[in-house]
């Protein structure tokens, strides 16, 4: 297990904006949350999250120039709530790269068994097969979160390329993400989440110790990689 925990959101004060106003915007994006978490992205609706927050639906306006707009900042809220926790993890004093990824997989994939997180991403998942703004913002947080890994790859095994190390990242992200639907919270297989994340660690670590450049994009053949020690 692991001590972090990842906050429900990291809302970013707005220039300029006086303290009324900031807990105004804090309150619309955290009825929001609730409304895609409780009824799914069909709620997501400008009269229904001024009614959640038992705000007007022109007091929405006064924050909002847009539903776009809205959902932009609740989806940066809801990443960069995910990058503090990963920094915290990053930057923990005396600890391998290893023992950082480890952390960093284990805080996912207990995240994944909250409510939230398995209520979240496949609404946004579905959202993105069919509106393009959020396809962009969806590809764009994930890219975010998978900074760290790609960071981490990079300690573990410096000489991989960085196009390979992305490519690493990415497979191991998806790896985890997909697990929502299967041991996420109230999910058939959520009790398996212990087993699931000692595998997580281990074939990652295998993997990326295993590596030689060249080898994720085919130039060199698996057959002829290093064993890791």
């Amino acid at each position: 297990m692991t001590d972090f925990t990842i906050p429900d959101l990291k809302i970013k004060p707005r220039e300029g904006g006086y303290a009324r106003g900031q807990e105004g915007l804090a309150r619309i994006l955290t009825a929001a949350l609730s409304l895609l978490v409780e009824q799914g992205s069909k709620a997501l609706t400008l009269r229904r999250i001024a009614a959640e927050c038992g705000l007007k639906a022109g007091n929405i306006a006064y924050y909002f120039s847009s539903k776009e707009e809205l959902l932009r900042e609740l989806l940066d809220a809801i990443i960069s709530s995910y990058e503090e926790a990963f920094d915290a993890i990053y930057h923990a004093p005396d600890t391998t790269a290893e023992e950082r990824l480890e952390r960093i997989v284990m805080l996912i994939l207990e995240d994944i068994k909250t409510k939230q997180t398995t209520r979240i991403f496949p609404e946004l998942w579905a959202m993105s097969n069919h509106d393009p703004f959020v396809h962009e913002r969806v590809d764009h947080i994930y890219r975010r979160a998978r900074v760290v890994l790609n960071d981490l790859v990079a300690e573990i095994n410096p000489a991989l390329p960085a196009d390979e190390r992305e490519t690493l990242a990415l497979f191991m992200s998806a790896s985890m993400e997909g697990m929502t639907i299967f041991a996420g919270h109230d999910k058939p297989w959520i009790g398996k989440m212990p087993a699931i994340e000692r595998i997580a660690v281990k074939s990652f670590l295998y993997a990326i110790r295993a590596m030689r450049p060249g080898e994720i994009s085919g130039v060199v053949q698996p057959d002829s990689a290093p064993q890791p020690a």
